[in-house]
């Protein structure tokens, strides 16, 4: 059975952080923990801002360049949306542990680092593996921080996006599955704010500007709410509208989901 595209959330399970939360999509599940504001040692203390701690645990083995290239990702991106000088000398410590991948995507893996040779080959795949789970991871961390109820100047949702290309045709395919990913002429990753900026853009294959223009409208669509695409011409395009899944309100509806919970005591 194919992994659903559809998102999940879950926050606030772990009771030992200050905030919690799994998100699953298209196969990938990942666990976030954040904890802080903490004490962090003399060595990391900024005088002016906290430092920003991510630790992405692989689902199986330990992690390697893989897991330290999405932690470079993932604290350059939080770095933008927490309020960072409000904790000055103070560590904010994100966990995430990723514990289920699609099926073949461990496998993959394996076969890939088998040989250097091979490796060299097939790097586009060994990258669209890498880019496949930065959306989940993205999506997990904010939502964590969210549960935690961190001071932060917008919020975030990403989308995984791959392009087909039969030499004629374009398609713009929204949450790909590993085969399709895997097959595609190049694989995005985009992340965008609350407000509709685009604030994470991660490509790996072949493809034009005019591709570019298609992916970013698709990805927009896909992550923004209808306040931010009003008036926009992204909204114009019949045919991305009907695919519209709306992150975004995902967000707002699970957040909206924990604060009921919160004060069901009231009634």
């Amino acid at each position: 059975m194919a992994p659903s595209a559809e998102p999940t959330a879950l926050l606030s399970h772990l009771h030992r952080t200050d905030g919690s939360a799994t998100f699953s999509q298209n196969g990938y599940t990942v666990i976030g923990a954040v904890n802080g504001p903490i004490e962090v040692q003399r060595r990391d203390e900024l005088p002016e801002e906290a430092a920003i701690d991510v630790i992405v645990r692989p689902a199986a083995g330990v992690g390697g360049t893989r897991e330290r290239h999405l932690e470079s990702i993932l604290q350059s991106t939080l770095r933008q949306i927490i309020l960072i000088h409000n904790f000055p000398r103070t560590l904010i410590q994100v966990t995430l542990q990723i514990t289920s991948t699609p099926e073949n995507d461990s496998a993959g893996s394996k076969l890939v680092q088998a040989s250097s040779e091979y490796m060299m080959r097939h790097r586009l795949i060994v990258n669209v593996q890498n880019l496949a789970i930065l959306p989940a991871l993205l999506q997990t961390a904010v939502l964590t921080l969210l549960s935690a109820s961190m001071p932060l100047a917008m919020t975030l949702t990403s989308v995984l996006i791959a392009l087909h290309s039969d030499g004629k045709a374009r398609t713009v395919v929204k949450s790909p599955t590993l085969v399709q990913f895997q097959a595609a002429d190049s694989v995005h990753v985009l992340a965008f704010t609350s407000q509709g900026e685009l604030l994470v853009a991660e490509s790996e294959g072949t493809f034009t500007l005019e591709d570019w223009d298609e992916i970013y409208k698709a990805a927009k669509l896909l992550c923004c709410d209808d306040s931010i695409l009003a008036g926009d011409s992204i909204m114009q395009d019949e045919g991305l509208e009907e695919d519209k899944e709306g992150l975004m309100e995902f967000v707002k509806s699970t957040l909206e989901e924990k604060v009921a919970k919160d004060l069901h005591w009231k009634d």
